[in-house]
């Protein structure tokens, strides 16, 4: 599978088998996803690995505001919470900001850390949908979070049930502006 294919084959997948994912593949699909460029190469993301018990609770507890998520995450076999290390990207080494996005910067390299990591996980024939409403504070408190890290979102990951259509896309002439 070519890059414009795996692209362009990627569905967010919201209904998993209950075959569970192996350790060592979501190893492999890490070992992809640390290739995400970053802010002066800061490697800020880290993934936790979320099964079982431990899988049941974060959904029960973090997702009360979209109950859709939750139950996702309940019925899926894992979930990846996308964890990155704080003050770190957009920063300069004095702790002053780079930029007047301040630390802003870090949801644009967990962003490009999410995205390497589902490609390379659809590549290796699972699904993924990439969550953002949750209980970021109550998911650091059952998770065990340190206090030097922050959630940026949760990956459902599994073995996709179904196959959805690619939904209808923006034409090129509405997406790029040519300036001279």
């Amino acid at each position: 599978m070519n890059a414009t294919e795996c692209i362009k084959g990627r569905r967010s997948i919201r209904t998993f088998t209950s075959e569970p994912v192996s350790h060592e593949l979501l190893d492999e699909i890490v070992e992809v996803a640390r290739f995400a460029p970053s802010w002066k190469n800061t490697q800020i993301s880290r993934y936790i690995a979320v099964e079982g018990a431990k899988k049941a609770e974060l959904a029960e507890k973090c997702f009360e505001a979209w109950k859709g998520n939750a139950d996702m995450v309940a019925a899926a076999p894992m979930v990846i919470a996308l964890t990155y290390v704080k003050n770190r990207s957009g920063f300069e080494r004095d702790g002053s900001y780079s930029t007047s996005k301040e630390d802003r910067w870090q949801n644009f390299d967990t962003g490009i850390a999410a995205e390497a990591f589902c490609l390379a996980a659809y590549e290796r024939g699972l699904g993924t949908v990439i969550l953002g409403i949750f209980d970021e504070f109550k998911a650091a408190e059952v998770l065990g979070v340190p206090e030097d890290r922050g959630v940026a979102a949760f990956i459902v990951i599994g073995h996709p049930a179904n196959s959805p259509e690619a939904p209808k896309r923006k034409e090129v002439s509405e997406l790029v502006t040519y300036l001279s």
